[in-house]
């Protein structure tokens, strides 16, 4: 891992809501502990007022659907010779099967990507992702799920390298160039997949997948953990899209 990269995610992680809620309690402690309760009221404040809002379902999946929305599901009728499908997490545990080695999300991913190859004949599929804290890449790993599903091996193009979407888009575009292909990702994060690819002058067809956008349940419903994690979600994939908009005009 790049020191670039190392603290892109750290400035990130400050950005984003546990980051976000997690420095301003330690600073509403901090100022407890220095006897300014004035402004450690207000920290703390602030701290409680973000967790609840976070973890709020009616702003939680605000953030998600206005992302989500932007994208209708792939029609799966479109003649194309390559689907990207890009990485996301996975573990090597010997102990778990091959249908738990990757997380939901790459899960997800790399299912729809099998069932566009499956409709679509002679297509490749192109997965990437590093390693990350094993000793696998994640792209192995997709590879690995796609083959004990039929995927042959010649049908499938495997890069490791690539750490984040820019890098992802970098190597497609030596393989595609400006040729159409069908890109697949979780349907929070297409919306700046398709910005970073078409910034390198590609032609991706978004097929969204992994959708966590729910209907409206009125707004007196509890707070809960699994929105604040959506809104986390939601977040990283803004202030992804801005850092896009500025490296883009830079």
């Amino acid at each position: 891992m790049s020191i670039l990269f190392f603290f892109k995610k750290l400035i990130g992680f400050f950005l984003e809501p546990f980051g976000m809620v997690s420095a301003l309690f330690a600073l509403g402690l901090y100022f407890l502990y220095v006897n300014k309760t004035t402004r450690a009221k207000k920290f703390l404040l602030a701290s409680f007022s973000l967790l609840f809002l976070f973890s709020y379902p009616p702003f939680s999946n605000f953030l998600v659907k206005n992302l989500e929305n932007q994208y209708q599901k792939y029609d799966y009728k479109t003649p194309i010779e390559y689907i990207h499908v890009l990485g996301n997490g996975h573990n090597t545990d010997p102990l778990q099967p091959i249908s738990s080695h990757l997380n939901d999300t790459e899960t997800k991913r790399v299912l729809e990507g099998i069932i566009i190859h499956k409709q679509t004949p002679s297509s490749k599929i192109i997965f990437t992702g590093y390693s990350s804290e094993t000793n696998t890449t994640n792209a192995k790993m997709n590879a690995i799920l796609a083959s004990a599903l039929g995927v042959s091996e010649e049908s499938m193009i495997v890069n490791g390298k690539p750490v984040d979407t820019r890098e992802e888009a970098e190597f497609t575009k030596t393989i595609v160039g400006e040729n159409p292909f069908v890109l697949v990702t979780s349907a929070t994060h297409i919306p700046r997949a398709m910005m970073i690819f078409r910034s390198y002058g590609m032609n991706p067809i978004a097929a969204p997948t992994n959708f966590y956008k729910e209907e409206f349940r009125g707004y007196l419903v509890k707070p809960e953990a699994r929105y604040f994690f959506l809104s986390t979600v939601a977040v990283h994939e803004y202030l992804g899209m801005v850092l896009a908009i500025i490296r883009s005009n830079i």
